[in-house]
């Protein structure tokens, strides 16, 4: 009898399967936000240097982020919700509309989103003004 996930019916492969999705959207999420932290880059610096604090800064660049992934799951959802049917012919052990499906994976990618935008958002927070000024 194969091993099954927490999810009553499915295969531990298709856990694993869920598993490397999220890892790479936390990849790519970490890689669009220090980017664009990269670009912004030299606003920080003027903004430190004109008086915020490091901390206001670290929690502006999370808290857009989780902004960006809070309007995802906003939209996200609704389209998941009435799209279900279609999928119902794939689904195997899961009803079309599973609420622990429904809740925990939206507050999932907004944990992960956020955790992704930790990392640039304390480099941001420790740009040197003047450094920063400088470039160009």
């Amino acid at each position: 009898m194969p091993a099954t996930s927490v999810v009553k019916g499915c295969s531990s492969a298709t856990g694993t399967t869920a598993a490397a999705g999220l890892l790479l959207g936390l990849i790519g999420v970490y890689g669009v936000v220090a980017y664009r932290v990269r670009q912004r880059e030299r606003e920080i610096g003027i903004r430190l240097a004109l008086g915020a604090r490091p901390g206001d800064m670290a929690r502006h660049v999370v808290a857009q982020g989780a902004w960006h992934a809070a309007a995802g799951v906003a939209l996200g959802v609704p389209a998941a919700f009435i799209l279900s049917r279609v999928m119902a012919s794939m689904l195997f052990g899961v009803t079309t509309r599973d609420p622990l499906t429904f809740t925990t994976l939206p507050l999932a990618i907004v944990a992960v989103t956020t955790l992704a935008c930790y990392l640039p958002a304390r480099r941001a927070s420790r740009v040197d003004p003047v450094v920063a000024i400088r470039t160009d």
